[in-house]
């Protein structure tokens, strides 16, 4: 299994330079399946040699090598994100090891959700394409998997339901602030969660990315108190938007992998 693994590591690195591709030419005017790659400095076409994931940005010491500009560190992080999330999916999912079809539908799962958390950690916002595309595969992969007659009943119906469920509140909370609280793109991608991971493990999910931005908020929060303590004139401030789309999608990971049950939790620590 682990000469599978290693295989299927090496294979998320070269997906991951083409996630690359997506993320910089997306919403561009560029292709994002053609058209040879090029320093964005000085604009020289790029060399087969100089595309290899993370191994051309550390032997060119994270430059470009005719101008010697610097390459964006986003660049090897998602080759190497992409390259252990496809080792995870087959480390952790065995329903993957087994099939074939359920090991691309996984692999196109993560894909798309690191597109999603990168562009908006980039660019503040979830592309519609991505957040639509999430859903879709869920949606469908929950339909084949139960069949068309019976997505209606029982657990099915369940996640089914989740979708809507969870993303709902989001839009709401969206559309009463007016865009200042949450994002719509958010609510999208809630609804793909719920579809992706139905009722008890979506919302296990929905939680838990609530539970890490609070913390992740708290640490910021500190952070700037320290700053203003320790260097003159910085003053603290909540103006800069920290996007939500990754806390979620770091949460649904790490459901995906450990099937964490936060509710089952909570129950354990009242009895």
């Amino acid at each position: 299994m682990y000469l599978s693994v290693a295989v299927v590591f090496l294979y998320g690195l070269f997906i991951g330079s083409f996630l690359n591709v997506v993320l910089v030419r997306y919403n561009t005017g560029r292709t994002m399946v053609t058209g040879r790659s090029m320093c964005f400095s000085c604009g020289k076409t790029l060399a087969w040699y100089e595309l290899i994931p993370v191994a051309s940005f550390l032997l060119q010491d994270g430059k470009c090598r005719a101008c010697k500009s610097n390459v964006s560190w986003q660049y090897p992080l998602v080759e190497l994100a992409s390259g252990a999330l496809f080792a995870m999916v087959v480390l952790f999912l065995p329903v993957a090891r087994e099939n074939v079809l359920e090991l691309l539908y996984y692999l196109s799962v993560v894909s798309t959700l690191l597109v999603i958390a990168v562009y908006d950690l980039r660019h503040k916002i979830i592309p519609d394409l991505f957040a639509y595309l999430f859903a879709g595969l869920g949606l469908v992969h929950l339909v084949a998997s139960a069949g068309v007659l019976e997505v209606f009943h029982g657990e099915a119906l369940m996640a089914l339901i989740a979708g809507p469920l969870f993303a709902l509140p989001i839009a709401a909370l969206w559309f009463f602030s007016d865009g200042r609280w949450i994002g719509l793109g958010d609510a999208k991608l809630a609804l793909g969660i719920g579809w992706f991971l139905g009722l008890a493990l979506g919302g296990s999910a929905m939680v838990l990315s609530f539970w890490i931005g609070a913390v992740v908020g708290l640490l910021l929060i500190g952070l700037a108190r320290l700053r203003v303590r320790f260097m003159h004139g910085a003053r603290v401030s909540l103006k800069s938007e920290i996007p939500f789309g990754p806390f979620l999608i770091l949460a649904t990971l790490i459901v995906l992998f450990t099937h964490l049950n936060v509710f089952a939790l909570e129950m354990q620590w009242f009895l």
